[in-house]
């Protein structure tokens, strides 16, 4: 399991500093308030002279050290109430000049003790969606958000079978998970499902990317010749670097050599590096052998597992109940 390196490396950086401006503004927030009130100053004075006792103190030895140290102790904590008393007269929270963390259970530093905080594991998780190259899709295409009423019969079976599998697919995913190709006409959910596994499986930790393959090729193609169809989004060392790679739409681009060319590259590269592929396509295996070199067509029919999706185009259904 693994984050993606720029964004743990970036949101790493980001906490080292975010702990310091909290006790930065703590720092502020304590020279306001000095200038305001010379008690207060004086208070804060005789407590760092009593922090310093306690520390004396309890390294101390002898018979009377723990009556020292506990007289040392309510002197603290008499100070410590008349501060706060002062503070709310002067209309200010108690705690005000406490460093005011984002997360207090790691107090910014992104981990307790030497395991990895909550809150940055929340960051590095919503960086991956960002990274992820699933934009808007994430949005609404889960396993929840995923419905079964649009398919009939066999076809009903069949995909309830395939929800069932990608669920379960998500949830025990790791470097050794199977390549997935899931066949089947347009419209009928593979991109739906294949995001919802994206998204669980970023969730859970992994760096995951997204891509359609026009985009994809498009990617090498600026890499090799500094132009491509599209936006040039990602550096190609992505496609083999991920956990998990998502393909949709293989078949929709325009298949040359150098197109035969970068997806013989990342296919093998993958499978020897043992990465889990997903490949959404509506091509059958015969096509995908008429289509690519048998180099290509060996490796995905001869290594992805198959998921048959049926039925009727849902997108269209969709469109005629409204």
């Amino acid at each position: 399991m693994g984050y993606n390196n720029e964004n743990y490396r970036r949101i790493r950086a980001a906490y080292k500093t975010k702990y310091l401006k909290a006790y930065e503004e703590a720092e502020r927030r304590t020279a306001e308030l000095h200038t305001k009130s010379a008690e207060v100053a004086e208070i804060d004075r005789q407590l760092r002279s009593t922090g310093a006792e306690i520390a004396m103190a309890a390294l101390g030895t002898g018979a009377d050290y723990r009556s020292r140290l506990a007289a040392v102790e309510a002197r603290n904590l008499e100070l410590q109430k008349k501060r706060s008393e002062l503070l709310q007269k002067m209309g200010y929270p108690a705690d005000y000049t406490k460093p005011p963390y984002e997360c207090e259970l790691c107090r910014d530093s992104g981990f307790v003790d030497t395991k990895m905080c909550e809150c940055m594991r929340r960051e590095l998780v919503l960086a991956a969606f960002a990274s992820s190259g699933l934009g808007e899709l994430m949005r609404s295409q889960s396993f929840d958000s995923f419905s079964l009423e649009y398919y009939n019969g066999e076809d009903r079976m069949m995909m309830e079978r395939n929800l069932e599998l990608l669920k379960a697919y998500a949830e025990g995913f790791d470097a050794h998970a199977d390549s997935l190709i899931l066949c089947g006409a347009t419209g009928l959910g593979k991109t739906h499902l294949s995001t919802a596994v994206a998204r669980r499986v970023i969730e859970r930790g992994f760096d995951v990317y997204y891509t359609g393959a026009i985009q994809m090729f498009s990617d090498f193609e600026f890499a090799k010749f500094g132009s491509g169809t599209g936006e040039h989004l990602a550096d190609p060392a992505r496609y083999v670097d991920c956990d998990l790679l998502i393909l949709d739409d293989l078949g929709t681009e325009v298949t040359n050599q150098f197109t035969n060319s970068c997806l013989y590259m990342i296919l093998d590269n993958r499978i020897n590096l043992r990465r889990p592929t997903i490949i959404n396509t509506n091509l059958t295996g015969k096509e995908i052998k008429a289509r690519y070199t048998d180099r290509i067509a060996s490796r995905i029919l001869g290594t992805f597992k198959p998921l048959l999706f049926a039925g009727t185009d849902v997108r269209r259904q969709k469109l005629t109940n409204k």
